[in-house]
């Protein structure tokens, strides 16, 4: 049970200092119309991996989101939206929900409200923090993209990875 409510939202502490994941977060980003292209990839997904994924879509911020719901049917993994301060664990989905940024920090989503005074690049902004936070265990996907949204941020990946 303790695990299925960690999965649902509770709020896990920062990892102490020096302390880091040993399991790779793959951050999967794609623009409003990839619902199709999430789908098709999580049902080709074995149910164990050992990479704890982050989803990443441009999402109507004035509406909530069923985006969580709908991956849940055809995911062998278990989905769940993100909230702030959740631990990223192994073989399991994170979706960000409308109208946020989100980070990661020592192994732990962070969430903050959208901010409507700049460009909204929700998957360069969360694959940054992941290449920041885990080095080369982070693993960018673009499946669909608006704009250049992804660009820097797998570019950020890349420069991490490659040294």
């Amino acid at each position: 049970m303790a695990s299925r409510k960690s999965a649902r939202g509770s709020k896990a502490p920062p990892a102490p200092a020096g302390e880091s994941h040993r399991f790779p977060i793959a951050c999967i980003g794609a623009s409003a119309g990839g619902l199709e292209a999430f789908t098709r990839l999580l049902k080709k997904l074995p149910a164990t991996t050992g990479i704890g994924f982050v989803v990443i879509q441009h999402l109507d911020p004035t509406h909530e989101s069923a985006l969580a719901g709908l991956l849940a049917k055809s995911s062998p993994i278990p989905v769940a939206e993100a909230r702030d301060g959740m631990r990223v664990k192994p073989d399991r989905v994170y979706v960000i929900p409308p109208d946020t940024v989100m980070t990661l920090s020592c192994g732990v989503l962070r969430l903050a409200p959208r901010s409507s005074e700049r460009r909204y690049m929700p998957i360069d902004h969360f694959m940054r923090s992941l290449a920041e936070d885990l080095k080369n265990r982070a693993i960018g996907v673009i499946l669909s993209g608006t704009a250049t949204d992804g660009t820097l941020g797998l570019e950020a990946i890349e420069d991490v990875t490659a040294k």
